[in-house]
């Protein structure tokens, strides 16, 4: 069974893999693997703290000295196998431990963009830098009745003047049975935005309300579904606001901005720190890139 076994080609690589590993642990400098072996492994009353803060933060209650027992045994277990992985190089060539360390390194410059408080010059020198990232829709409030095209035929334009002359006049007359049922619309629409008003009823429609008098019944206007006759009863026209009124998002998108900028200040700050050669496949060169040389 035994000489069976060595003739099998996966034994034969399974013991070269391990005697690779046995060679590469034991061809590292000896200080490291002592370092390894020896290092001290302190458990703070700090570190202590955390786990049971983060226990409590799970469980809803405070961890018991048996339970917080484990979690300090846990940590240490944790911390010798990091160790010992380490100083064995596990951690070398292996695509998520390099792509999670890479986004520690990235925290950091996140944290320090996110502990800085923007003053108002700040701020509003980034609104008025981006205006049109910020400058507000056309803000209107109208009632409509709708005359339908299909079933009114060559008789919507007589319709609709007698209509207006009804609306316009004074007599009681309820916008919302005055013309036809159309159940996708509403016959009165309040602090709609420009963008709103141009999905419901398309943006020729929307350019032609904003351009109508106030409080009084003008129309038809045309939309998708047929002929409107409309009532402007306000407009908010588009324009660039105050940094009180839109403070909340200008420093948000602030924050984004400052962010960006540290983290690649922060990164090229450490690319400077290497020279970076590229070996191109067709020419065998190496390729300089910028770097401290």
């Amino acid at each position: 069974m035994f000489r069976f076994l060595l003739r099998e080609p996966l034994v034969h690589f399974l013991l070269l893999g391990a005697a690779l590993f046995l060679l590469d642990a034991w061809l590292r400098p000896a200080s490291t693997r002592a370092a390894a072996a020896s290092a001290e492994i302190v458990v703070s009353e700090a570190r202590i703290a955390n786990l049971a803060q983060n226990f409590r933060r799970t469980w809803q209650r405070p961890p018991t000295k048996q339970e917080l027992d484990g979690l300090i045994e846990a940590f240490v277990r944790e911390e010798v196998m990091v160790r010992e992985a380490l100083a064995l190089g596990l951690d070398r060539d292996d695509a998520i431990i390099r792509r999670r360390l890479q986004q520690k390194m990235e925290f950091v410059s996140e944290e320090a963009a996110a502990s800085v408080e923007p003053s108002d010059a700040e701020l509003a020198r980034y609104l008025d830098e981006h205006a049109d990232a910020f400058r507000t829709e056309p803000r209107v409030t109208f009632t409509q009745v709708y005359l339908d095209p299909r079933s009114r035929g060559a008789s919507l334009p007589a319709d609709a003047r007698r209509l207006l002359e009804a609306l316009n006049g004074g007599r009681p007359i309820e916008p919302a049975r005055a013309g036809d049922r159309l159940l996708l619309l509403e016959s009165r629409y309040e602090n709609a935005t420009g963008a709103d008003v141009a999905r419901l009823f398309g943006a020729d429609f929307a350019e032609a309300l904003i351009r109508q008098p106030l409080g009084r019944w003008v129309g038809p206007i045309d939309s998708g579904y047929g002929a409107h006759l409309v009532r402007l009863e306000a407009l908010s026209p588009a324009g660039a606001p105050t940094l009180d009124e839109v403070r909340p998002l200008v420093k948000r998108e602030w924050a984004n901005a400052r962010r960006q900028e540290l983290a690649k200040a922060f990164y090229e700050r450490l690319r400077a720190k290497y020279v970076v050669k590229v070996q191109v496949p067709e020419s065998g060169k190496q390729t300089p890139q910028a770097g401290r040389s």
